[in-house]
């Protein structure tokens, strides 16, 4: 009797004092562990799976190992859309880092700035665009930018612009800045919080003495508050890589599965729905549709890992 309650009192100090047991914990982990895994894992490890299969002449799906990823990457029918909507989409995610994510640090910068009035309202405004739907967001600027009855070349004639004005959206050398900066003034909101929360965490006692030395608000932000918020900027840019590679719905609210003109808007995303679902003339091959999001899922767990073995390890390096 001894024997087990000496067991079970070096049992209960293994898990600490205070500390639930480790079946009680478990029991709490299990349904959202059921769940993430009904919901995320199987889908994923099924479509890896069909990713490998094929139709044969029977109408019967049989092993293909490999072959629907060559037929992806150097088949002619099926590499020119792939490695187009692959540019596209590199694209895409430049113009988000180039655009977005340096106003998001301006405007967090001009936010935390001690003193501004209306703080509270200028961050609600800019945060207002990303809680509206994507489908009305390229609703409202097809119709702001539309040559036929948009008020943008109005606008611009007033401040002697017109000149400028073309039809963006309908010209396959500029359609897809032209929505890549809409999905910027949609969602430049969420960025910006994320940089200005970590912002305002900064201790007052690191600036308050470069502001007795004399430093000003902008020279503090570039010295001080820039670097201790490189781990957030870094958060936002892996947060924005796996966005824009997830893409989908803007490019298919505007242009449609097509991704017009002439295929210059296609992105993974579209190629993807297009593969799997078919569109109009395409038939729909869910094996090939599998292999294209095999792919996207490759693509972003590379630009993850890249993250977390370079960015994660040289932050820790620099903060011992």
């Amino acid at each position: 009797m001894s024997i087990a309650l000496t067991g079970h009192a070096v049992e209960r100090g293994r898990e600490g004092p205070g500390r639930p047991p480790r079946r009680v914990l478990a029991l709490f982990l299990l349904p959202a562990v059921a769940v993430y895994s009904v919901f995320s894992i199987y889908p994923l490890l099924a479509t890896i799976a069909l990713s490998t299969r094929k139709t044969n002449a029977a109408g019967l799906s049989e092993f293909a190992g490999l072959a629907n990823f060559i037929r992806l990457f150097f088949d002619p029918n099926w590499s020119d859309a792939f490695w187009n909507a692959l540019a596209n989409n590199t694209l895409f995610f430049v113009i988000h880092m180039a655009v977005q994510n340096p106003i998001a640090i301006a405007l967090a910068a001009l936010l935390s700035l001690p003193g501004l009035r209306a703080r509270a309202f200028y961050r609600t405004a800019i945060f207002l665009p990303a809680t509206l739907s994507v489908v009305i967001v390229g609703f409202v600027w097809q119709l702001i930018l539309s040559p036929l009855w948009g008020v943008s070349e109005g606008l611009m004639s007033a401040v002697g612009l017109g000149g400028w004005f073309a039809p963006w959206l309908g010209r396959e050398g500029s359609a897809l800045v032209v929505l890549s900066l809409m999905s910027v003034w949609q969602f430049v909101g969420i960025p910006m919080l994320l940089i200005h929360a970590a912002l305002i965490n900064i201790p007052d006692d690191l600036t308050d003495a470069a502001l007795v030395d004399g430093a000003g608000h902008w020279r503090i932000f570039w010295t001080i508050k820039l670097p201790l918020v490189a781990p957030t900027i870094g958060l936002v840019s892996i947060l924005t890589f796996v966005g824009n590679f997830n893409a989908f719905d803007l490019i298919y609210a505007v242009k449609g599965a097509l991704a017009g003109p002439n295929f210059s808007t296609d992105i993974l995303g579209t190629f993807f729905y297009r593969t799997f679902f078919g569109h109009q003339l395409q038939a729909g091959d869910p094996a090939m549709g599998a292999a294209v999001a095999t792919v996207m899922f490759v693509i972003i767990l590379a630009g993850v890992a890249v993250y977390l073995l370079a960015f994660q390890r040289r932050l820790k390096g620099s903060n011992p």
